[in-house]
């Protein structure tokens, strides 16, 4: 009988395991290449992985609610018809949690054995991974401690990352696993968590509890991880972009027509950055402890409000590369992805710089948080009509301007204000010394 191992595929950088949220097909179905297998969730983006093979469903190697590991095989296809298994089989889930608690023991020099055994649902309900359980018992973690911790996967979920965190500030010494790794790394941050006291917040008559979602929890603790990662600095700058108003106002309803696409202020603003990053390289970079890592590629997120509200930051790569046109189209694509829930992890991963459009909601302006590991991001205001002074040949004249507010967040560890001023004060010349005459 021949089987094709279904093994979970790798979802963009720096991912590494996903969880299972739902199976597409069941065992003894039949399965058409490129046909939705299975819907697997990571810490940047939902996605469905699509059947690499044709033939039966005859074994599934992970429950819903499991978390896979990058390279786990997860099913297996018959592409002759074979026998189809009678309940799905866990082989391989078994020997992937006892690799991963191998893993985990090893790396981090442990010498506990024998903890408490960790069930895989606790009294509550919540669901407890291979990988949580497998280090909970490594650790001496009760199941008690297990659920009093609030998980930040999905639907509350335990991950790795948030055991880990609970064992390095619970104060135990009595055995030393992980301390050698990432505690040792996060000592300072871990006395500056501790002396954060989160509030009690009392209910009040009327109140209603809404749980976050999974996106919501994801996106609340990227910010509060980029607050402490970062000093931010903010700059801003006005820009006069009268000329691009009339400019698109003039060429919008011929570029509709030739190039199928509708033109917004959001691809000329970003010519603008890309144009401005050039000259200052200095803001296109990341920090790895002591080092700044200088991108050589300039690969734009922008920031999307999705349908639910929240906030993802699909990504242009290679910005440098494209013309108006060119980013004109990639910004449409994107956004419309963003819109029908079909990005992919490649869409939103290797950004190394974010803009934020902050006017789409009629803001003036702005103080965004930076997108880790990035070091800056741009937030661009409304687009308004203002009385402003013009400056002529024949002496100074009073007129009604298009005029916006561009404001730049940055890391203080790296780029100084005279870097992040100059950097915005250039993308607000580049806006307006837009020409008019431009062609298409």
């Amino acid at each position: 009988m021949a089987e094709i191992e279904i093994r979970l595929p790798k979802m963009g950088e720096s991912v590494t395991e996903a969880t299972i949220t739902n199976w597409l097909k069941e065992v003894g179905d039949t399965v058409e290449m490129d046909e939705p297998l299975v819907e697997v969730a990571t810490d940047k983006v939902d996605n469905e992985l699509p059947s690499e093979a044709e033939g039966t469903l005859i074994k599934i190697l992970f429950d819903k609610d499991d978390v896979a590991q990058v390279g786990d095989v997860i099913a297996i296809i018959s592409i002759d018809g074979g026998a189809v298994a009678s309940a799905p089989e866990k082989e391989v889930a078994a020997v992937t949690e006892v690799k991963s608690a191998e893993i985990v023991a090893s790396s981090n020099n442990s010498i506990s054995n024998g903890g408490e055994s960790v069930s895989k649902n606790g009294p509550s309900g919540k669901f407890y991974s291979p990988l949580v359980r497998s280090i909970a018992e490594k650790e001496g973690v009760s199941m008690e401690q297990l659920e009093s911790i609030s998980g930040s996967g999905d639907k509350g979920r335990v991950t790795k990352k948030d055991i880990l965190n609970f064992i390095e500030n619970r104060g135990t010494v009595s055995t030393p696993i992980i301390q050698k790794t990432e505690i040792k790394k996060s000592n300072k941050k871990s006395a500056t968590n501790a002396a954060i006291h989160k509030p009690s917040v009392p209910l009040m008559e009327g109140d209603e509890i809404v749980e976050m979602d999974r996106m919501r929890k994801i996106i609340a603790e990227h910010m509060v991880m980029s607050v402490q990662t970062s000093p931010h600095v903010t700059s801003y700058v006005e820009a006069d972009v009268t000329n691009i108003v009339n400019w698109r106002n003039n060429i919008k309803n011929d570029f509709l027509a030739k190039e199928g696409q509708k033109i917004t202020f959001t691809p000329i603003f970003m010519e603008a950055i890309v144009k401005a990053i050039k000259d200052f390289p200095g803001v296109n970079v990341s920090v790895d402890g002591d080092n700044i890592i200088m991108r050589k590629h300039i690969n734009l997120g922008m920031a999307t409000a999705l349908p639910s509200g929240n906030l993802i930051v699909p990504v242009i790569k290679d910005a440098d590369n494209f013309n108006l046109t060119g980013l004109t189209k990639q910004v449409n694509g994107l956004a419309n992805k963003a819109r029908n829930n079909k990005l992919t992890s490649d869409d939103i991963s290797g950004g190394t710089y974010t803009v934020t459009n902050v006017g789409s909601f009629g803001n003036v302006m702005g103080t965004p948080i930076i997108n880790q590991p990035q070091v800056a991001i741009l937030a661009l205001g409304a687009v308004r009509k203002v009385v402003a002074v013009i400056e002529t040949p024949n002496g100074d004249t009073i007129g009604i301007r298009h005029k916006m507010f561009l404001s730049h967040s940055y890391d203080h560890r790296v780029v100084d204000g005279a870097l992040g001023g100059m950097f915005v004060k250039r993308v607000a010349d580049y806006l307006e010394q837009f020409d008019v005459n431009r062609e298409i």
